[in-house]
């Protein structure tokens, strides 16, 4: 069932690699990779404080799920000795073409499963996980991969998406209340409805969960409001429920974005 499920994700991901889908020009031309970065920190600007690309030049850094190669492409710029994992070719393919275009190295860019990284242990100054691991079927076997692949002393960096958040409770709302169906969760709209299947979302109870028993330390979890939360595209009465939900609760406590940052010992 697992890998059915994966084999499923990956399609869908081959069919719409992450970024691609935001660009109308010709693929794997300098203009289609520009339009696709400009569109990522226009609507994800986090990303860029999340990262910090800047501060790792000359470390030993692990992108797990490289998508279009955005953020990918940022910590090649930035000298540092990147490699990069996907679970699909064709993502592999965007990063490759895109690096060839700029005349930049990587160290490795290949096909792997995030649940079974293929490298020794204690080996990365950084992992870096941008919006992927909640797709995979085992979200806990791909973060513990994610930190025994860190070195100690070294840092990692995931975001996951929020299920306390103003999106999952207007996947709710879309696709369950509205359809006459509420006795259906949260979990359950996600899982069916936001793009691959088998999408989840957490809190922040759960990801601290599946950080237990490792050798991790100064965690710190966060919720981001982000551009997805503003609802812009959805009805003015959604996008006014929106505004009062993040003010009386707080626009970090209902973000769609959670973002995980600790150390390993």
């Amino acid at each position: 069932m697992q890998s059915a499920l994966i084999r499923d994700v990956g399609k869908y991901w081959d069919d719409n690699v992450c970024g691609a889908q935001n660009t109308e020009q010709t693929p794997y031309t300098r203009e289609y990779f520009a339009e696709i970065e400009r569109h990522r920190y226009t609507v994800e600007p986090e990303i860029l404080a999340f990262a910090q690309f800047a501060r790792y030049g000359g470390q030993q850094v692990l992108e797990v799920g490289v998508g279009a190669g955005s953020d990918f492409v940022q910590w090649v710029r930035n000298g540092a000795k990147a490699l990069g994992v996907d679970l699909i070719q064709e993502a592999v393919e965007h990063d490759t073409r895109r690096l060839e275009l700029e005349s930049l190295h990587a160290q490795e860019v290949r096909v792997a499963n995030c649940e079974s990284l293929p490298y020794e242990d204690d080996k990365f100054d950084l992992v870096y996980s941008w919006g992927v691991i909640h797709h995979t079927p085992n979200t806990r076997r791909a973060f513990r991969e994610i930190v025994r692949v860190t070195r100690p002393g070294g840092t990692f960096k995931v975001m996951l998406y929020h299920r306390r958040s103003l999106v999952a409770a207007y996947q709710w709302i879309k696709w369950a209340l509205l359809r006459g169906r509420p006795w259906k969760s949260v979990s359950w709209c996600l899982y069916h409805h936001v793009e691959s299947i088998g999408t989840k979302a957490f809190t922040r109870a759960e990801s601290r969960a599946m950080l237990s028993g490792l050798p991790v330390h100064s965690v710190r979890i966060r919720s981001v409001l982000t551009h997805q939360d503003k609802l812009q595209e959805h009805p003015r009465a959604l996008q006014w429920g929106a505004r009062v939900a993040a003010a009386l609760w707080g626009g970090n406590r209902v973000g769609w974005y959670l973002t995980i940052e600790g150390k390993k010992r």
